[in-house]
């Protein structure tokens, strides 16, 4: 396996005050800080939408309450790099690099930490557990960014899972449009068509990442004949408020990338600055829907910690007691789940 290369820019290149410096090194220390020429250049001013992602903040040195795994990938991978939380369906992580290192990652506590790829061993393990098990279906591909690997590497996992009878669907999870659009070739799109059905999620959270070049990556991938889903996060003082979700999720259409999820900001250790109180995310829901397309209308999910699986909200939907909310798993089964934001900065 093997990474592609890219052009990236250090903090010293960025539009940062210099007083800020140490604080934000000190960071870059425990959580990895890397970002793309690409993505960089979408930053108009220090504080933005853009720069809130990608630039490391104090903040995620300070939030020691929750975990670095609540989603308990880790408990839940039967062999190393392969996460099996659903009956029919497994993710298959096949890079630990991005092109951006987002400050809201849900796999903070690993991605970007080592350079290499996943061996052929690890990979192995992986495609015998899919292979011995006849109820997974369906397989994503993510990581970090799967897109990070080559095409010959990305051509060989492929192959590998399509020579397994039972495994239906296949499907990637990448930022690369947004972060990387370039990276989105006319011979990567004619490689991927190869493995019909095969579905791709990206990952816009904002509306000033729906440019020129972005939208030609979408472009390639659709004629493809890919179908593209987006998952956004919910992020406090980038996207919390409806004007700018009526305007992603209306631009997504635009570039024919159906809104799929629109995501609680996950319990991640070194997060909490980001996340927003649930009525927030109902709030914007409510204010979607019959006011844009249904087709732009997002499902609003907490992913359960303790690896429970993804739940849908929808306004008046649960019980509340204080800050905590009852939701009811796709198995039946009632979790309390801890609505928990810190004081805005």
């Amino acid at each position: 396996m093997k990474y592609i290369n890219y052009s990236s820019v250090t903090i010293d290149k960025l539009k940062i005050n210099k007083s800020q410096l140490p604080a934000i090194r000190s960071v870059a220390v425990r959580y990895p800080f890397l970002v793309s020429s690409s993505y960089a250049g979408l930053i108009q001013e220090p504080g933005d939408a853009i720069w809130r992602q990608c630039i490391p903040d104090v903040r995620e040195l300070e939030d020691d309450g929750q975990l670095p795994d609540p989603l308990a990938e880790v408990s839940l991978s039967p062999v190393p790099g392969l996460i099996h939380r659903y009956p029919d369906r497994v993710v298959l992580l096949v890079s630990n690099r991005c092109p951006v290192y987002c400050r809201f990652c849900m796999r903070k506590r690993h991605v970007g930490c080592g350079d290499q790829p996943p061996d052929n061993e690890r990979l192995e393990q992986a495609m015998a557990y899919i292979g011995a098990t006849p109820a997974i279906r369906d397989v994503t591909l993510t990581g970090g960014d799967p897109l990070m690997l080559d095409d010959a590497s990305l051509y060989d996992i492929l192959t590998r899972l399509r020579a397994i009878a039972h495994v239906g669907i296949i499907r990637i999870g990448t930022r690369m449009p947004v972060t990387l659009p370039e990276r989105v070739t006319p011979e990567l799109c004619a490689m991927l068509k190869r493995f019909h059905p095969l579905y791709v999620n990206t990952h816009f959270n904002h509306p000033a990442e729906i440019t020129a070049a972005s939208t030609a990556a979408c472009g390639l991938l659709a004629n493809a004949g890919i179908q593209m889903g987006n998952q956004t996060v919910l992020l406090r003082g980038v996207n919390d408020d409806i004007a700018t979700m009526r305007e992603l999720m209306t631009g997504l259409l635009g570039i024919r990338v159906r809104p799929y999820y629109l995501h609680q900001m996950d319990l991640v250790k070194g997060t909490a600055h980001f996340r927003t109180p649930l009525a927030s995310g109902l709030e914007i829901i409510k204010a979607l829907r019959g006011h844009i397309s249904g087709l732009g209308v997002p499902h609003y999910v907490i992913d359960l910690p303790g690896g429970k699986g993804k739940v849908p909200l929808l306004p008046d939907q649960f019980e509340r007691d204080g800050d905590v909310v009852f939701l009811t798993t796709y198995r039946g089964e009632r979790v309390a789940y801890r609505d928990i934001t810190t004081p805005p900065a």
